[in-house]
């Protein structure tokens, strides 16, 4: 891959990583109700199950739901059916989660590592870049800088959606902007599957 592709690949990876979709809504929301420290893992999660969905793709996976659609779909299903549960909770929450709080709790690192799996803008990331950024004369390595490209910008560029919902804490510590931040958040997140089903 020369330099000028890694960087193009690079600005395609910040592009789609910084942009609203379903794990940066869920971290906006997750920086709201429960503060930026308590959001780690579930940003971290998001890295790492991103990083291995996009090695899984590389190396074959995307090729296998080619060939199987009704594995694709069922994919499609499930995924769906979890994003508008995640919605709901999302858009019922009606306070602002204090320390030592444990009645409600944000998403933990293995849930938001395999929603990487059922999310729909998750796989199209995957699949465009594979698709894209592979070079056919040196597989192997392109799949693992394709990977290094998006380990590089998904921190930095989830985090900054985990820093908005933490800034905005106070803000929307009043019950009735926090429960009308809380039902935008769910529509909005369950919006996201508009795409899904076009």
């Amino acid at each position: 891959m020369t330099a000028d592709a890694f960087y193009a690949l690079l600005v395609y990876a910040f592009v789609t990583s910084i942009t609203p979709g379903p794990n940066n809504l869920m971290l906006l929301a997750s920086g709201v109700n429960f503060g930026f420290t308590r959001t780690i893992p579930h940003m971290v999660g998001i890295g790492i199950g991103f990083l291995v969905l996009l090695l899984a793709v590389g190396f074959g996976l995307g090729a296998v739901l080619t060939a199987f659609p009704g594995l694709h779909l069922g994919l499609k299903i499930a995924g769906g059916a979890y994003l508008l549960y995640l919605a709901w909770r999302i858009g019922m929450s009606r306070s602002i989660a204090q320390a030592g709080d444990e009645s409600a709790r944000p998403m933990r690192f293995l849930e938001a590592a395999a929603f990487q799996w059922v999310n729909p803008k998750a796989w199209v990331m995957a699949v465009t870049a594979m698709a894209v950024y592979t070079d056919p004369s040196s597989p192997f390595l392109s799949v693992v800088l394709i990977s290094v490209a998006f380990a590089l910008v998904n921190f930095p560029s989830v985090s900054t959606w985990a820093g908005f919902g933490t800034a905005l804490r106070g803000f929307l510590s009043d019950p009735i902007r926090l429960k009308w931040f809380n039902i935008a958040m769910g529509v909005l997140l369950a919006a996201t599957l508009w795409p899904m089903i076009k």
